[in-house]
């Protein structure tokens, strides 16, 4: 019932062992740093709620109300600016919340990158782009959209495999086999 004091001017290493004396988890604490060697790494709330978890594969930041919050905060008065980074390449970060919504929300802008790969956004319903006061830019050196479905030939003229991209009154998109001029017809059979 007392507290147990490990102290050294280099490094305390912990490690814990299996039956056949084998390493399977080693906590090193140096000067400098702090590491750990598992094949995964949890941290609890007092209620047992894992609040962060590391395996190889991935970094799991738990959505629990009020347990882990990350930010930042800004006290112009006390000038002070107490900020918190989360990063955790090369490993895949995933925020997500099983049970409830999730948001992000920032006045001066969210911003998504993805160096070196795809960036996805998968729904079981709608996915909505809105812009209040402004345009939605899509620029790319190519912008597909496989599945519009295609109208009836509308107009004279060669295609040379060309297609048009129509809209419906209700904005509902199709796609039209260019001619000449327009090939889009306002009450096209894809429209009704």
């Amino acid at each position: 019932d007392s507290s147990l004091l490990l102290q050294s001017t280099h490094n305390v290493t912990v490690n814990a062992r299996n039956s056949n004396g084998e390493v399977t988890g080693r906590l090193n604490v140096g000067p400098k740093m702090v590491e750990f060697h598992s094949q995964q790494f949890q941290i609890n709330s007092k209620d047992g709620k894992p609040l962060f978890t590391v395996d190889e594969n991935e970094v799991i930041v738990s959505a629990l109300e009020n347990a882990f919050p990350i930010g930042c905060l800004f006290e112009p008065s006390k000038n002070v600016r107490d900020c918190a980074t989360v990063r955790f390449p090369p490993l895949v970060f995933r925020l997500e919340s099983p049970t409830r919504s999730l948001s992000m929300d920032a006045p001066r802008g969210i911003h998504i990158k993805a160096q070196a790969g795809n960036i996805e956004a998968l729904s079981q319903m709608d996915i909505k782009l809105h812009s209040s006061d402004g345009v939605l830019l899509l620029d790319a050196e190519t912008v597909r959209l496989p599945k519009l479905p295609e109208g009836a030939r509308g107009g004279s003229g060669i295609s040379q495999g060309l297609y048009e991209i129509c809209v419906c009154p209700d904005g509902k998109l199709y796609l039209s086999v260019a001619g000449v001029g327009s090939t889009c017809q306002e009450y096209s059979r894809v429209c009704q």
